[in-house]
């Protein structure tokens, strides 16, 4: 192959001239489409290596010539499709790195034949999205990217792949419409938002306290991102044009979050110019732009004219080493003594033979000099050597090209040879490439009908997330309902105590108006009294009168004391008409008071009824509903495979009903003697709703994973038991009904559905729990003891492999059984320190209890502990096993490898378990840590040992082809890769079958050993548990 590639670069394109001989035109452009697609190949194949340096500019430009000769890149993905994108991370950087130069660059139909390989793109990011270091999540940044640039430039392909634009294309991209400017400056802040964060991810991967951009690691990093700072500009110009025509339409505050959003992506990509920009790597490669130190202010349109459009300049690229002639050794050595003797002629022709200056020539010391004649013959004789040292150097150099001739000559017809063998080769691969496409045409319309089915799958699917949105749109509007009427209740019963209030105002007001009214009275009998008063004084002027003659001086003063009290009586006799006239309008203001108060008490009290009863109403209306739900899910079975069945779940639901039963007959009696307490009696109402609901949809759960007759007779007994419930909740619509309204036919429905879920129970859990503490002691005994047995059996292979194995087997044997023995001691160290923590935790938990009352307390942990001692002391006894048949030669080096894995899992497991009720600065759990952490290490080296032992035997086997034909080799050539498709075949369906027999074992290791959520150790905690050491 190494003589075949250097007359390929030695005679250009030989082929066609021996086809030509032949005379066959067709077989021209064959031999042509033959040569492009090799040229092809091998520049890809250069340009995306697994070497961690940046893709040379001369691969990258032969494939972007590529696909302008064949208009398309057909050959650049049939090529790519058989690179191992998937397991190098190297070599996908470096694919997308060559892709992105082709969408940018390249033909305009890459992107059409591009476009179907876009969901395998978004599966390969995904995938590498799962690594958090090395190129792993730049990849998967990468290829986010080139989806959204096809996605974008499918969108509008108007857009060239260079991005370059003028004002005038980019109008006519919007169609002169607003709607779609505004969508397509949405369009472009995500494809932006991919720039910069590939920018930013490359940045971050790398440390910048060091020069990088010098290194070739940095500088395969750093290469693509010559492309993204092309298409930023690029980017960055648009938006802000589009924003300054969107706002010359539109409000500011519309455009609000445009500018939020520019805002965000200005400040981060001047800050990755600015850092671009200082390192050296760029300097020679690209001249960056620098953007204004304010962004652009939208608010002003004339800020426009103020805009510079960045410009990224690429300097012109210097000629390749690579392309510089290359001179032979004896090439140089001829060209330099040519040089030289040309050199010496032209002195010796301007200065005269150096003979005559020659100290120790004596002919011209003694004075004896030569004439013309001798000057010339000199001179002849001069360039007769002259030419006799060039005609010798012709007679060298044409021997020299002769036999380069017939070297030529002999490596032509080789290549003849060798090229009507491939012809021949070809004519079998033809035949067997029909084959080929013909088994590949069955397979894509098997292909195309799993399409179909899966977007059948796809639509039934969509529909049944529609039926569940709008259930939880139906849902929340219930929830905001009866929020609602809680919240009218409270006003309600504000109003309430307001009136009451109001009343009690009323009720002291009457009380003043008493008390002023007894004063009135006392005022009156005063009245009286001076009247009896006024009475005796007239009596007593009568005797005056009659006395009036004695005495004349007296009779002037009673005359005075009389007016006087004339006077008095006159304003005592106003005084009393005032305040009867006080008194009486009291009296009306009372009266109107009192039937003005009667009223608003009356329809006070009928507006409470009626909130009271509009509450009510409205709880067990939601309540129906809720339940009436999930009786129609009880009819679609299917929309509830996703939900977890465990039976214990259903048994504690019916008992939180049972519950809530009690509590809603509490609140109807309390409700009964007093209709203001109905706050107890909405929310058991609603909870009763709930919890219904909730039992329904788990029983109709737990009926798909039971046996038939049993599953009849839970669904049977879900549906009774939700129609009852909507029996009793009609019965709670009138007051007179709600007095008889009775639970004992839910209780039943009830009692049978708990009977029917008892007998559903899994066997594990009938362990009595009394029995929970010594069977965690026992378990963890047993481990001890099959470790300590597993340890002595590997000493005993050990010492059977010794006496009977030598040279490379036993050494593998040492190693291996090394391992194993290490993987041993790392596990019983791990148990002891599982079993201090242990007890660490029993101390610290169970108080004044016992430790079997601890273990029966928390019998859900207790069961993952016995369930995990199980797994470890069964892994090691599992992995002797295998470890035996390996020396003896009858097992294989795979099962071992799994045995180890599950010996790690099985120890996760038991490390998760103990991790749940330890305290965090807990010393013994931070030496379980430790402990876990030597397991992993040992399970690594058993499988290093194992990987290592296996190469070394299989090197030993090495395969002779040197007595096989060409036939032979190409008849066994066809039957290993037939044997790579079925062995390919049977590698998908045991991993189908792996992935169905882990999901069975964790289920049933979920009902066994009672695994709930936030209590134990998931499945999947202790598989993320286990290193990745394949």
């Amino acid at each position: 192959m190494d003589r075949m590639a250097s007359s390929m670069k030695q005679v250009p394109n030989p082929l066609p001239k021996v086809l030509s001989r032949r005379g066959v035109g067709a077989g021209m452009e064959a031999a042509e489409r033959e040569s492009f697609e090799r040229t092809q190949t091998v520049s890809v194949n250069k340009a995306i290596n697994t070497q961690e340096v940046a893709v040379k500019e001369k691969h990258a430009r032969t494939c972007i010539l590529g696909t302008h000769h064949e208009k398309g890149a057909q050959t650049f993905w049939s090529v790519v499709n058989r690179l191992p994108l998937s397991s190098n991370a190297m070599l996908c950087w470096k694919f997308c790195h060559v892709f992105h130069k082709l969408l940018r660059d390249g033909h305009p139909n890459v992107l059409k034949d591009s476009l179907r390989y876009k969901n395998e793109l978004s599966d390969m990011s995904r995938m590498w999205g799962h690594l958090s270091e090395g190129y792993g999540q730049l990849c998967s940044i990468y290829l986010k990217l080139l989806r959204t640039r096809m996605e974008y430039h499918t969108k509008n392909p108007r857009f060239p792949g260079n991005l370059q634009m003028s004002d005038r294309q980019l109008d006519e991209a919007g169609e002169s419409d607003v709607n779609n400017f505004f969508q397509l400056t949405v369009e472009m802040f995500d494809y932006l938002e991919c720039e910069l964060n590939l920018f930013q991810t490359v940045f971050n991967s790398l440390d910048m306290s060091r020069s990088v951009s010098v290194t070739t690691a940095g500088q395969c990093r750093l290469a693509p991102l010559i492309q993204v700072i092309l298409d930023c500009s690029h980017l960055y110009d648009y938006t802000v044009k589009l924003l300054f025509k969107l706002h010359s339409c539109l409000p500011a505050d519309t455009l609000q979050g445009h500018r939020d959003r520019f805002m965000e992506q200005f400040t981060k990509l001047k800050d990755l110019f600015q850092r671009s920009s200082n390192l050296q790597y760029f300097k020679r490669l690209i001249q960056i732009p620098q953007l204004p130190e304010n962004p652009p202010n939208f608010l002003r349109a004339s800020a426009l004219s103020e805009h510079i459009s960045p410009v990224v300049v690429i300097p012109a690229e210097v000629s390749s080493p690579d392309s510089e002639p290359v001179l032979e050794k004896d090439d140089l050595m001829d060209m330099d003594a040519s040089q030289q003797s040309l050199f010496d002629n032209k002195f010796d022709d301007i200065f005269g033979s150096s003979l005559s200056s020659d100290p120790f020539n004596f002919n011209n010391q003694n004075g004896v000099n030569k004439d013309e004649k001798d000057h010339l013959i000199e001179r002849l004789y001069r360039e007769i050597s002259g030419l006799t040292g060039q005609l010798d150097n012709v007679k060298i150099e044409s021997q020299r090209a002769m036999l380069q001739l017939k070297g030529r000559v002999s490596e032509l017809e080789a290549e003849l040879a060798e090229q009507q063998h491939l012809g021949r080769q070809a004519t079998d691969d033809c035949e067997f490439l029909r084959t080929e496409l013909d088994e590949l045409k069955r397979q894509r319309e098997d292909t195309e009908k799993a399409q179909r089915s899966l977007t059948e799958i796809e639509k039934k699917a969509q529909a049944n997330e529609q039926r569940y949105s709008k259930l939880k749109e139906k849902y929340s509007e219930l929830v905001q309902n009866h929020a609602d009427l809680l919240r009218k209740n409270a006003e309600v019963t504000k109003q309430v105590s307001v009136a009451r209030q109001a009343q009690v105002d009323l009720e002291r007001e009457k009380k003043e108006l008493a008390d002023s009214f007894a004063r009135t009275q006392e005022q009156q009998d005063v009245l009286e009294t001076l009247k009896h008063e006024l009475a005796t004084s007239r009596q007593e002027l009568q005797v005056l009168h009659g006395n009036l003659e004695t005495s004349a001086q007296s009779e002037a003063k009673w005359l005075t004391q009389i007016a006087e009290l004339e006077k008095e009586q006159g304003s005592l006799a106003t005084a009393a008409a005032q305040r009867e006239e006080e008194f009486s309008a009291l009296r009306d203001q009372l009266e109107s008071t009192q039937l003005k108060l009667a009223g608003a008490q009356d329809s006070m009290c009928q507006q409470i009824k009626d909130q009271r009863r509009i509450l009510l109403a409205g709880a067990r209306k939601a309540a129906e509903l809720e339940i009436q739900e999930a009786l129609g899910q009880l009819e679609e079975p299917a929309l509830l495979i996703s939900c977890a069945g465990a039976t214990d779940h259903l048994l504690s639901k019916v008992n939180s009903v049972s519950s809530c039963l009690e509590q809603l007959e509490k609140s109807r009696s309390q409700y009964l003697a007093c209709p203001e307490e109905i706050s107890e009696l909405l929310h058991s109402i609603t909870l009763l709703g709930h919890l219904t609901s909730d039992t329904i949809i788990q029983g109709t759960a737990t009926s798909l994973r039971a046996p038939p007759e049993s599953a009849d007779s839970l669904t049977e007994a879900c549906r009774q038991y939700g129609r009852e419930t909507l029996a009793y909740l009609s019965s709670l619509e009138e007051e007179g009904a709600m007095e008889k309204a009775d639970t004992t036919a839910i209780a039943n429905c009830l009692g049978k559905i708990k009977t029917i879920g008892e007998e559903l129970l899994p066997r594990g859990l009938d362990i009595k729990q009394e029995e929970l503490g010594d069977l965690v002691d026992k378990e963890m005994a047993a481990t001890s003891a099959a470790i300590e047995a597993a340890t002595t059996r590997i000493e005993e292979i050990l010492s059977k492999s010794r006496a009977g194995d030598t040279g490379v087997k036993l050494e593998v044997n040492e190693r291996i059984l090394g391992s194993c023995t290490s993987l041993m001691q790392a596990i019983k160290v791990l148990v002891v320190a599982s079993k201090d923590l242990q007890k660490e935790i029993v101390e610290s938990g169970r108080g004044t209890a016992s430790p079997k009352e601890f273990y029966a307390k928390n019998s859900r942990w207790t069961e993952g502990l016995i369930s995990a001692s199980k797994a470890v002391g069964w892994g090691a006894t599992i992995m002797v096993d295998a470890a035996d048949l390996v020396v003896q030669g009858k097992g294989k080096f795979e099962e071992l490898m799994v045995c180890s894995h599950e010996i790690a899992a099985s120890t996760a497991q038991l490390v998760a378990a103990s991790k749940v009720k330890a305290n965090k600065g807990s010393l013994n759990l931070t030496q379980l840590q430790q402990a876990s952490r030597g397991v992993n290490q040992a399970t690594a080296a058993v499988v290093a040992s194992t990987i290592s032992g296996k190469s070394q035997i299989e090197e030993t086997d090495s395969m002779d082809f040197s007595s096989m034909t060409l036939t032979q080799i190409k008849r066994q050539e066809m039957d290993s890769q037939v044997r790579v498709l079925e062995l390919e075949n049977d590698l998908q369906k045991e991993r189908q079958k792996l992935g169905e027999l882990r999901k069975k074992h964790y289920e049933l290791a979920g009902v066994a050993e009672g695994w709930e959520e936030g209590t134990e150790a998931s499945p999947s905690a202790v598989q993320e548990a286990v290193p990745d050491k394949e």
